[in-house]
């Protein structure tokens, strides 16, 4: 039996909340005051008798707790929305599929997948969207996300959630062509000669390369620029002797093309498994297999099996 004093608007502040982990941008969101989505989280949390979010931190974050009421509730809200969508609008064949990308596959996987699943799928109105892994993942928990296609969460991010690999992708240190550091074949030793890109801390790969660059005595806090964003790395690194650390799946395109070259690091740079994760209590629909099957064949298409990607 569902508490009297739970209301709709108790949900709608919690996940914005969990959403955006900020309780100013959750106001901003739902076009109230700070104080009162502060009220509302905390009386939530006195009807539960439980706490929802570990405030220890500046940015806000879900208890174990908080997890678990997050998806249920997103579940939830979502077949409501649903159930109103049916009794309001007119019956329509139209069906919708929102997928949440990471850079590393939104450049070529994504977008061949997308225009297979359009020839398999004419009439489902597919909505992808962009970002950072955590907030994908928070999507994905409280149903505003059907899928994301990126990289695989560590084992916190990944609770309640299933994950389907689909290959496996290096991190690369990318320059423009004619680079001095093209010339020698241990560019390493040079490197802290030159500008360097890195992935913000908050990336996945961020520790990967912060280990690389600590084991050859380079100091990550010194680095010029921190971005995993195409548009501007792109731009920094063919105007400038700048060196960009980044999933070598964002900059596929530009190094195919010549317009970006790899470094020749010698190290294994594995950034980790690529795939698509999903809720792992959820029963897939048509569309959402028709969307695996559609990346499943275009990673063979992209990624032969047996290819050495590095």
């Amino acid at each position: 039996m569902i508490d009297a004093r739970i209301r709709l608007r108790h949900l709608r502040c919690f996940l914005e909340t969990a959403r955006l982990g900020s309780l100013s941008a959750a106001a901003n969101a739902l076009n109230v005051s700070q104080p009162a989505v502060s009220k509302t989280i905390r009386e939530l949390e006195g009807v539960l008798g439980k706490p929802l979010f570990d405030r220890s931190n500046r940015r806000l974050t879900l208890t174990t707790v908080g997890r678990v009421f997050q998806q249920h509730v997103g579940a939830a809200m979502s077949e409501l929305s649903r159930a109103q969508s049916l009794v309001k609008d007119t019956p329509s064949q139209i069906t919708r599929l929102s997928v949440g990308v990471l850079p590393t596959a939104a450049t070529s996987l994504m977008p061949r997948a997308a225009l297979a699943f359009r020839e398999s799928h004419p009439n489902c109105l597919l909505r992808v969207s962009t970002g950072p892994n955590w907030l994908l993942m928070s999507q994905l928990r409280d149903s505003s996300l059907d899928l994301v296609v990126g990289r695989m969460g560590n084992a916190e991010v990944m609770q309640h959630l299933s994950f389907h690999h689909l290959y496996s992708e290096n991190i690369a240190a990318v320059v423009r062509p004619e680079h001095p550091l093209c010339e020698t074949s241990q560019p390493l030793e040079a490197l802290a000669k030159f500008p360097l890109l890195l992935p913000p801390p908050g990336a996945v790969i961020a520790p990967l390369v912060r280990a690389l660059l600590s084991r050859h005595g380079i100091a990550a806090q010194n680095a010029a620029f921190e971005s995993v964003s195409l548009a501007f790395g792109r731009r920094v690194v063919q105007s400038s002797d700048a060196v960009w650390f980044i999933s070598r799946g964002v900059v596929e395109d530009e190094l195919d093309a010549g317009t970006l070259t790899a470094l020749p690091l010698g190290d294994d740079m594995r950034g980790g498994p690529i795939g698509i994760s999903m809720r792992a209590d959820g029963v897939l629909t048509d569309a959402q297999s028709g969307l695996i099957r559609a990346l499943e064949n275009a990673r063979d298409a992209l990624r032969p099996l047996g290819a050495s990607r590095v």
